[in-house]
């Protein structure tokens, strides 16, 4: 074999020969595999930091509006409990933060973990609300910088920074003024017999439909409570509100007025509910329905200028106007049903909110209060004794309550 055919056969075995292929393309794609990989770690660490820090942030803002409001302390100690509550939540979604008690002044401390004090800025806005309340807004303003790792930083990458911000507001127990008239049906089927027995009573005349009126309806046992009782004993349920949410009488007024097929004289706009309660317990079924008259003689008296400035002169307040629509039948004539719903429409567009109750009421009477109540959520019917107290409660309980929310 001649040397320049040995020359040829050496450079065809070197070309055939791929034992050193696999070498070195694992040295070519290794360290893109490596990266890759070190960038789908830190990508699931970014995502859980975020929410971490977002949780942080809500926690911290609602933790201050709360301590502002309910605890009476000062802007300084909220911001400091709005930093300790910010850290803890950091430290449960697993993230390294410094672990000293910072007051969010930036304090630069000897941890390992991240300076969160440094990258978070809290401030709270104070206002004086008419009467004796304030309102305050907790803004929470946060960051934090996620490192990469050695192979996520083969792309050039070091690290990124996360922000994340929360609000929340809150305010004092300032009663809000309101003014609430009653509008009650006392027709005579409101001396019919709901299903709950009177037991402190063994016996009684168990008024219904097909008895009433009958002068030889004799009494019987047991006795069951009737509607007009079950309506007072209502009444007193919402007016237990207002004593609890304004025991010295100073931002509450109530108003009632009752009618049958006659409108009669009202209880007139008074401080608290002891005149109006009064008046509704002195109330006895008797005649026919017609809501007409005495619900537009309520509106017009919520409207009076003379009781906003009865309001401005002792609470500084413009109140909320309320007016609650209670029938257990209906209207004897559709001019009474066009009439309430004309005085309903006015009331609601110039701001008055209407509660409507129907107590065992027949559909021609539901669909009137429906059409009056400001919306589904301030209708109510009410099928027995416990249902009409609990309707009468939660009005109360609405009408007079004070609420904080977190806010994004």
């Amino acid at each position: 074999m001649t040397t320049k055919t040995e020359k040829r056969a050496l450079v065809s075995r070197l070309r055939s020969d791929r034992a050193g292929n696999f070498g070195m393309l694992t040295a070519i794609v290794l360290p893109l595999m490596l990266a890759v990989g070190g960038m789908a770690i830190d990508l699931t660490r970014v995502v859980s930091t975020r929410a971490s820090l977002q949780d942080a942030a809500d926690a911290a803002a609602l933790a201050a509006a709360s301590a502002l409001a309910n605890d009476g302390k000062s802007q300084a100690e909220a911001r400091l409990l709005a930093m300790r509550f910010l850290k803890t939540q950091m430290h449960s979604g697993g993230v390294e933060v410094d672990d000293d008690n910072a007051k969010g002044d930036g304090d630069n401390d000897d941890d390992d973990g991240y300076d969160i004090g440094a990258n978070t800025s809290i401030s709270i806005k104070e206002t004086a609300l008419l009467g004796n309340g304030k309102s305050f807004s907790v803004n929470v303003a946060t960051k934090y910088e996620v490192k990469f790792n050695a192979f996520t930083r083969l792309f050039g990458h070091k690290s990124t920074e996360l922000n994340a911000k929360s609000s929340a507001e809150s305010a004092t127990e300032s009663k809000n003024a309101l003014s609430m008239f009653l509008v009650l049906d006392k027709s005579g089927s409101m001396a019919w017999i709901t299903n709950e027995k009177d037991k402190l009573v063994n016996s009684c005349i168990n008024w219904t439909e097909s008895n009433w009126g009958n002068s030889k309806t004799k009494a019987t046992s047991p006795c069951y409570v009737s509607k007009m009782a079950a309506l007072k004993l209502a009444v007193a349920s919402l007016f237990t509100q207002f004593t609890i949410a304004d025991p010295t009488n100073t931002f509450v007024r109530t108003g009632a007025i009752a009618y049958d097929s006659t409108t009669y004289t009202p209880s007139e706009l008074a401080w608290g509910s002891a005149a109006s309660l009064a008046y509704v317990n002195l109330l006895n079924a008797d005649g026919g329905t017609a809501s007409g008259n005495a619900t537009k003689t309520a509106y017009n008296r919520l409207m009076l200028a003379s009781e906003n400035s009865t309001h401005k002169t002792k609470n500084g307040q413009v109140p909320t106007k309320y007016l609650v629509l209670m029938t257990d039948g209906a209207n004897n004539s559709s001019s009474d049903d066009t009439s309430t719903k004309s005085t309903c429409t006015t009331a609601k567009a110039n701001g008055v909110e209407i509660y409507t109750v129907a107590f065992m009421a027949p559909t021609a009477g539901q669909n009137l209060l429906k059409a009056c109540a400001t919306d589904a959520e301030h209708y109510f019917e009410a099928a027995n004794m416990a249902a009409l107290v609990a309707a009468f409660k939660v009005i109360g309980e609405r009408t007079s309550a004070v609420v904080s929310r977190l806010t994004k």
